[in-house]
């Protein structure tokens, strides 16, 4: 058995942290936009990584995310998503509880090995999934040098 360290100071950072974040989006605190400016990303999707025998597939999950909002980069062997989410705007309507719903900001960085064809990377968005392919660099075999006795 393990013996684990409660830290009950963290959750309560947590919940100020996100009470602050709060606060400013809902009553013009932190800017017109909502954006703390602090904060590199108000969410983080889900990502599945799968490696196959020619490519890396990564899958992340962004329903409800406008395609023309999603931004993707690579650079240096380092692949960025980054996006928004917008807020759907409703009114108050009575019997409505609660929203779990995340919006604002994502942003997502992968380091990707020196296999990867970064020349070559294609992205495709289909009902709420972003897929992204990087195909693999043929891999080039070592070839022995014969040296000649002159």
């Amino acid at each position: 058995m393990n013996p684990t360290r409660y830290e009950p100071w963290t959750l309560m950072n947590l919940l100020h942290r996100d009470l602050d974040r709060i606060a400013g989006r809902h009553f013009g605190l932190a800017g017109d936009s909502g954006e703390d400016g602090n904060a590199v990303a108000d969410w983080a999707p889900p990502v599945d990584i799968i490696e196959e025998k020619d490519r890396f597939v990564l899958r992340a999950d962004l329903p409800g995310v406008d395609p023309d909002d999603i931004e993707i980069s690579m650079e240096n062997g380092v692949l960025a998503m980054a996006g928004r989410r917008e807020q759907e705007k409703t009114e108050q309507a009575e019997g409505l509880r609660r929203v779990e719903r995340v919006s604002g900001r994502f942003y997502r960085r992968f380091t990707l090995p020196d296999t990867a064809d970064s020349e070559n990377v294609a992205a495709r968005y289909v009902n709420g999934i972003l897929e992204v392919t990087i195909p693999k660099q043929t891999q080039i075999l070592p070839r022995r040098i014969t040296v000649e006795a002159g």
